[in-house]
Order: structure tokens, then sequence, then C-alpha cells
């Protein structure tokens, strides 16, 4: 029997190849005989096509084909409503500048790019729909004209009385926040290799967060049986929900439909800023109060998301925002409405914390509002109303299943030097700034996200193990297979380590099979935090049902054998979610929680609006920790990605075009942009239906960063913030306003 493997630091699974340069990304695969694609993008973010001339592209050497939207067979798709074209068609509209109007196949990269030049497009342009607030007016330009709204999708919640909660407020704040859109920055750009394999499928090998949805898209597309649709994902060079919609593998897989031989596409990093999808912008007006005691009693917000040219999953996003906008709090009257409207501007889709990312920045900044309002600390203000297990959410659900916000909180408080003291908390006193033109100050932030798939979505995940059984009848190696990509979270790690621990072996002795549609069972999309929770759980069972059968089935006289088990976990065994009610919003939202707290100190620079993250500490419930050291990667990584967020990150667009257009123009933090200390605290407060106890974690550490930092500024210099980026301009202009 093998040591316990639960909880222990093994190495990544896939490290060593990675490292050494062994492992393929899409870009790396290519093929006796391959032509090469490349795009004709949309010159406009909203304008009927007139006409499309091809024949100077087609006459150029070395062009093989030029495919248009007569070529498609089904010109359709979307990952939730399928209201994209594949190549937009004449008397259609482009209505964001990621649109494309053709793909050009050649001998060579070089040839298709200028062959993309050759292509004449006749426009009639129309009006930019680029405000969101103002697309939702009566008389709009309308981006999909067989609607009557932009307003993709309205979600009201309704708790309680909201005007007798406000009356019975002692404090009342209102304030108006702000967050932009943001680049996902993988650092592998769109890359894919389509071809027709042995047995005649249309194949294509990219990256992707859910190869088995994509089937269902591609064979749509077409018009062909899924099973006559294959992909393969190999090594990823991140996604961080950027790899949940197609934004190639249609394209090089309707390619080598058309063509009949291998075609790859590789995108440009310039084209992959520009012409793929971005974090949801958002509007969040919030008014919130609370009696002098420090209890919350009501709170009004309204929410409105740019979903930009296409729903993408938009309508998930935003119903994750509403579900989310009151934060870990129990506040017992709600009136909260969120919109998510179509504009021109790039399409926006899933991204780390998806919808739970922004409201952080709205809920956590009313807490600090409140809290000084009241003279009361900031800690002892939320642990007065943070939840606890039974408590009432404002969608009417009682919070279960290891409730461990409050723990993520005390932990973190005590790390950073607050002290509670005759029943009171009290926060540390700073030492003084390193220079006389800098500022101290500390802020904390808490938050929670949803594990698994929402609000009546039937969440699966199948794995199937085959266990290998020595003559005297132990278990000596498995292989899993399992369609959960490998996007850099760690997952076939913890996967693995699962299947180690219930097995009794060695975690080298586990294999995972690598995901190919054609051979693996879907797992879900590596999102929504969910695969340690929900693939964990299909493979502990694979594993249980397989000793189950060699326990049955094996005898001395059978000798060395192979024992195989699939199973499809489902996350209605663990929590039967239900959708918002169309009224009142309340429902059952989500399977299982994440918790998190994080507080930042920093120090800013008042002559030049500079901030500079002196300490941070990030406390995460992760139920039971699988694999420490892969807590540790995950919670750093987010607290990079929440650091970009709040002081740096900002994609830029005016009239529907991206006036950022490349890495050199998008500021993504750097190593020296980091706290000079880091302390991650794991907090485990299990929740029983996750395997081991286990939680997922992948999402969690993004979402208090940017508010725990926006607090700590106001807390250095005393100027409240609405808006992120806290850009050098945006905190040196709000310090010196009037000057």
């Amino acid at each position: 029997m093998a040591d316990k493997v639960i909880g222990q630091s093994v190495e990544r699974y896939d490290i060593r190849t990675k490292v050494q340069g062994q492992r393929r990304y899409p870009q790396d695969f290519n093929m006796d005989g391959q032509l090469y694609g490349a795009i004709v993008w949309s010159a406009h973010p909203h304008a009927r096509v007139l006409r499309i001339n091809t024949t100077a592209a087609e006459q150029l050497p070395g062009v093989v084909k030029v495919i248009t939207y007569l070529d498609v067979p089904v010109n359709e798709y979307g990952i939730n409503i399928m209201d994209q074209p594949v190549l937009v068609a004449v008397g259609d509209k482009v209505r964001w500048v990621g649109d494309r109007i053709a793909i050009v196949v050649a001998e060579s990269e070089r040839v298709a790019r200028r062959a993309c030049e050759l292509v004449q497009v006749e426009y009639e342009l129309l009006p930019v729909v680029a405000d969101p607030q103002a697309a939702m007016a009566p008389h709009a330009p309308l981006v999909h004209e067989e609607r009557q709204s932009n307003i993709l999708l309205h979600v009201p919640v309704r708790l309680g009385d909201v005007a007798a909660g406000f009356a019975q407020s002692d404090v009342i704040v209102e304030t108006t926040y702000t967050v932009d859109a943001v680049e996902h920055v993988y650092m592998q750009p769109e890359a894919a290799l389509g071809y027709i394999d042995d047995e005649g499928r249309v194949m294509v090998i990219a990256a992707a967060q859910w190869a088995h949805d994509d089937i269902h898209q591609l064979a749509h597309m077409l018009d062909l049986p899924e099973d006559r649709v294959r992909e393969i994902v190999p090594a990823i060079g991140g996604a961080f929900g950027g790899r949940e919609d197609m934004f190639i593998q249609h394209l090089a897989a309707l390619a080598a439909y058309c063509v009949r031989r291998p075609i790859k596409i590789t995108w440009t990093r310039a084209e992959s800023v520009q012409k793929s999808g971005k974090r949801h912008p958002m509007v969040m007006r919030y008014k919130t109060g609370a009696t002098r005691d420090g209890k919350l009693m009501a709170m009004q917000a309204e929410i409105i998301a740019d979903a930009g040219a296409y729903a993408s999953t938009s309508t998930v996003v935003l119903s994750n925002a509403v579900s989310f906008a009151a934060g870990p709090y129990t506040i017992p009257n709600a009136h909260v409405d969120g919109y998510v409207v179509y504009t021109n501007n790039a399409i926006t889709m899933a991204m780390r914390g998806f919808g739970a990312t922004q409201v952080p920045v709205a809920y956590e900044g009313q807490m600090d509002r409140l809290a000084e309002a009241l003279g009361m600390d900031p800690v002892e203000f939320r642990l007065r109303n943070l939840f606890e297990e039974g408590s009432l959410a404002i969608t009417g659900n009682r919070m279960t299943h290891g409730v461990g916000i409050r723990e993520t909180l005390r932990q973190a408080a005590l790390a950073a030097g607050w002290r509670e003291e005759d029943g009171h908390w009290r926060k540390p006193s700073l030492p003084p700034a390193s220079a006389p033109y800098l500022r101290r100050g500390i802020g904390v932030a808490c938050g929670y996200k949803n594990v698994g798939y929402s609000m009546g979505f039937d969440d699966t995940s199948t794995a199937e193990v085959t266990i290998n059984v020595d003559e005297a009848g132990q278990v000596t190696r498995a292989l899993i297979k399992i369609g959960a990509s490998e996007v850099g979270q760690g997952v076939w790690t913890a996967l693995a380590q699962i299947a180690a621990e219930a097995l009794g072996v060695e975690v080298q002795h586990i294999n995972l099979a690598l995901v190919d549609t054609a051979s693996v069972p879907s797992a879900g999309s590596s999102s929504a935090s969910r695969h340690v929770y929900m693939s964990g759980n299909a493979v502990l069972r694979a594993c249980r049902t397989a000793l189950d059968t060699k326990r049955r089935e094996w005898r001395p006289e059978v000798g060395a054998a192979k024992y195989t088990a699939r199973y499809t976990f489902h996350g209605r065994e663990s929590v039967a979610t239900t959708p918002f009610d169309p009224v009142t919003g309340q429902c059952e939202p989500h399977i299982s929680y994440s918790y998190g707290t994080q507080i930042a100190l920093v120090e800013v620079d008042t002559e030049t609006g500079e901030t500079y993250i002196r300490q941070m500490w990030a406390a995460n419930d992760v139920g039971k920790a699988i694999n420490p050291q892969m807590i540790y990667g995950q919670s750093a990584g987010g607290v990079h990605m929440g650091v970009g967020y709040a002081l740096t990150e900002h994609y830029i667009q005016r009239e529907g075009r991206p006036l950022t257009r490349s890495l050199s123009e998008y500021h993504i933090p750097t190593v020296r942009d980091m706290p000079h200390e880091f302390t991650n605290i794991i907090v485990e407060v299990p929740d029983p239906t996750g395997p081991y106890g286990a939680k997922g974690l992948g999402e969690m550490p993004t979402l208090p960063t940017a508010p725990a930092i926006m607090n700590a500024v106001h807390d250095a210099v005393g100027v409240w913030f609405d808006r992120i980026p806290l850009t050098p301009e945006h905190v040196y202009m709000s310090l010196h306003k009037g000057e």
C-alpha cells in the first residue's frame, strides 16, 4: 500500500516534458503536404457587406483556394447561442472587427497573408453601437436586427422589502463602479491544424477548454454527424477562459473540409489581441445600507455588462455576476437588476472568475465605505455580516457544505497583524513609509465563487479507469481516460493523486490518456473551477467501481488481469441547482463554493500616482488541499492577474475599434509589479460532497485582489476610487483634483 498522496506536493504530471521542450503545442504540429490559412478580417465594426471579390487573390501564385460563406455548409456557430456567422455573407452584417470575410489557403503563410490584402470587400457603413448604456435605449441602432432590443438578457433578483431595509438603516452609501475590458494574454497565440484523418473524419488539433463541446459546434457547421468530426487537444499555453469559445478550430476544420488537405492556421500576437474575446466591462450602481451596530440591512444594485457583438457566454456570465452581487454577506433585503447588452465592441466571454470577478470591486468597495462611515474596523464590520453555515443568500438559497469565508478572513487578518481585543478587531499600526512622498495603507477584501456549472445546468464529468492487477491480485497501474483539458491549472496531477489515493498505488503509476474526442469521454469544460470537484468525483467513483469489480471477479487462478470501469458524475448528486425565477430571481444557483480573503499593504507615491504592493496575504478555503504546491501556484497566479486588473490592464476600444493593438500597448504586470512579500494561507473547511472534501480553487484567488488593493490605496491617501485600473495617471489626477 502506497503512502497517502492526497495533501502531498507531488511533482506535476506534465512538468518534465514541458520544461524540457518535449511536449508539443498546436503550432508545433506539421504534416506532409500541408497548406497555410490566413483570415480576411472585417474592415469595420458595423457594416453591411455588399460585395466580395476574390478574383485577384485567387490569381496570386501559390493560392489554392479562397473560402467564403458560399463554402460553409451551415454558416452559424456559438457556444451558447448560435448567433455568429463563420464567414460573413453578402447581404449580412459585420458586427465587430473580429468578424471574418474569407479564409485564404495557400502554399505558404506569406502568400496567404499577401492574398488577404487582395480580397476586395464593398461595405455599407452602419451606425456604431459602442456604449452599452446607450445601446439599451428603445430607439438605439440594433446590432442584431432580428431582435427587438440590444438587451440580450435581464436578470432580476428580489428578496425581502428593500425600501423597509433602507428605512431601518442608519448609514447608506451609494457609488457607481466601473471595470473595463481585459485581455487574457495567454502565452500561446491561437493555432490549429485541420486535416482529414485515416477514417475520413474532419480532424483538428487545437487548444481547447472543452473539446467535446467544440465537436457539437463543428459538426453543426459542417452538417456532419458528430462521429465524423474529431478534435485532439495537445499541450495548451494558457487559457483563463479564452479558449472556451472557438476562435480558430472551426476555421481550420472548415478549410480542411473544403480543400481535403492539411491546413495550418496560426494567428499573430496582434491578431490574438485584436480579434479574440475579452473579460466583460461592467458599470455597477450600488446602494447599500447598514445599522449603527454594523448589520447590513439592504442592497440595491444595477449591473450593466457589455456583451460585445455576439452572445458567447454572456448570459451565463451575467447570471453569475448577479448571483454574487451581494458578496458572501447576509443581506435580508435586496433588489438587483442585471443587464447584458449587445454592442459593436469586442466579444466578451469567459475569463477567470466568470462574472464573479467584477462584482467584488463594487460590493467590497461598499463594505469599506460603510465601515468608515460607521467608524468600525473593516475586518470587524465584515465578520458581523459574513456567511455562516445556514445563512440565506440573496437568491434565497441556504449556504451549506462547508462555509469557510469567516475562517479565511480570520486567518488572513491575524497574519497581516490584526488583533482581536475585548471582542473587537483592531487594525495593525503600519510602519512609516520609506520616503516622505509615499503613503502607506492596508486594505482587505473577501469573495466567493461557484464550483461547477449552475442554474439548472446538468453538469457532468465522465471518467473511464482501467486498473492493472498483478498475479498476486494487487493493483499495479491505472490508466485514466477523461476529456479534462490541462490548461496549466494542474488538473491531471490532481486527478492522478485522487486515483492513486483511491487505488492505493504510487502516483507515478497513474497514467492519463491524451484528450482526443475519438477515444476519451467528455469531462466538461476546464472552467468554473470545476475539474477537481466534478472530474475528481468521477475519477474517484470510477476507481472505486473498478476495485469493486476486481474484488468480485479476481481469484488467484485468474492471475494478472485488467478491469475497466466508467462513471459519469452529475453535479445534481450533490446539489440540484435551479434556474432563476423570472420575477424574483430566487433559486438554488450553484453546486458548491470556494471562499477567499486577501489583504494588501501598499505604498502610494503622491508625486507620481504609482502604487507599490509591499505585502499581500491570500487565504483560500480549498476544502481539502490535494496538492499544496499547486495551490500556492494557483494563489500566486491569481494574485498576479488581480494585480494587473487593479493597476495596469485596460483593453481600450473607441467606437468599436481597438486602440490596444498589441502587447506593447497592453500593460500586463511584470515580476517587479508583484507584491514584495506574498503569504499564501491554505484554509481547509471540507465540502462533504467533494472528493476527499476538496473544492475548486482555480478562479477564487483573482476575485479579492483588485478590491483589496483599491481599499488599501484609499487607506493610504484618503481618496475613494470607483474605477479600475488604478493607473498612475488615474491616482495622480484623483489626488490632485482641483490643483
